[in-house]
């Protein structure tokens, strides 16, 4: 089977988060790989099928466009995945790739974000996953 890239998208509410200090139900997680097996889109629960070869994408958006935020760290088991943080090219705008090395049944990790004028620190509290 041919490798797929898979961009995987992180909207945030940026406002929400900040004000409950809190990133659970104000992150939704999509990705474009739903018709071959992707489940728990629009939540902070999505499972991701991927398989050995395939690359990965993580991206941002914020639902107030005016409110900074990044992706600042992916943790993931690195025998499952490699990750680099990357730039897009002539821009400050973060995003990460990764290289999916082996199938696993279930891979969770975890995002942290950047977020508001002062770049408070929030982590994903409910885990995504990459699945086979």
């Amino acid at each position: 089977m041919e490798s797929k890239t898979i961009t995987i998208m992180s909207l945030i509410d940026v406002i929400g988060a900040l004000a409950e200090d809190s990133m659970k139900a104000n992150v939704y997680l999509f990705d474009n790989n739903k018709s071959k097996g992707s489940v728990n889109e629009g939540t902070g629960r999505l499972k991701t099928k991927v398989k050995a070869g395939d690359t990965l994408f993580w991206t941002l958006m914020s639902l107030e466009p005016e409110s900074f935020a990044e992706i600042s760290n992916i943790s993931i088991d690195p025998e499952i995945c490699r990750l680099e943080k990357k730039k897009y090219p002539q821009s400050d705008v973060v995003f990460w790739e990764g290289e999916v090395l082996k199938e696993a049944a279930s891979t969770p990790y975890k995002i942290t974000f950047e977020i508001g004028y002062q770049k408070q620190k929030f982590e994903t509290e409910e885990n995504p996953e990459l699945i086979g």
